[in-house]
């Protein structure tokens, strides 16, 4: 297979890059999303890598198979561990979540029992001399409650 030459593609952000067995990889059709970058292996990836081919050169070709199962072990137990950590990390950010929605609709009941229980209350108030301070003292005890309670859900977080 003959390569294109990279020299004729109009910028160089469309020429392809090569991968390390030689072929090319594959090009994307138009209006796919292209995949995003593989990200750099971690230190303890390159280092256990490093081993294995510095083990390759001392022991020779003979124990090629050994050392890339051992080396294939390695890197299924380190992404086994990686993704425990990605399943705990998305339990939590749920459980923040659902918290988070529990608050929300806990002040959401409240304000409408507010509103609800503020109506009658209104009317009874107005039975008191003059009528203006009972409105306001019996509508400033619902906004106090209201107000310990968005408090309150602030210092549990």
């Amino acid at each position: 297979m003959t390569l294109p030459n990279p020299e004729t593609y109009p910028h160089p952000e469309q020429r392809p890059t090569q991968h390390l067995s030689g072929a090319m990889p594959p090009m994307p059709h138009p209006g796919m999303p292209v995949p995003p970058p593989m990200p750099r292996p971690s230190q303890e990836v390159q280092r256990d890598a490093a081993a294995a081919m510095a083990a390759r050169h001392e022991l020779g070709p003979e124990f090629d198979e050994q050392i890339a199962a051992g080396l294939a072990e390695r890197m299924e137990q380190l992404a086994y561990h990686r993704g425990v950590e990605l399943q705990e990390q998305h339990r939590t950010a749920r459980a923040e979540e659902a918290a988070e929605r529990s608050t929300r609709t806990q002040r959401f009941a409240l304000g409408i029992v507010s509103l609800g229980a503020g109506i009658p209350i209104t009317a009874i108030s107005t039975l008191v001399d003059p009528p203006i301070v009972g409105i306001l003292i019996s509508w400033g005890g619902i906004v106090a409650v209201n107000v310990v309670h968005a408090l309150s859900g602030r210092r549990r977080r």
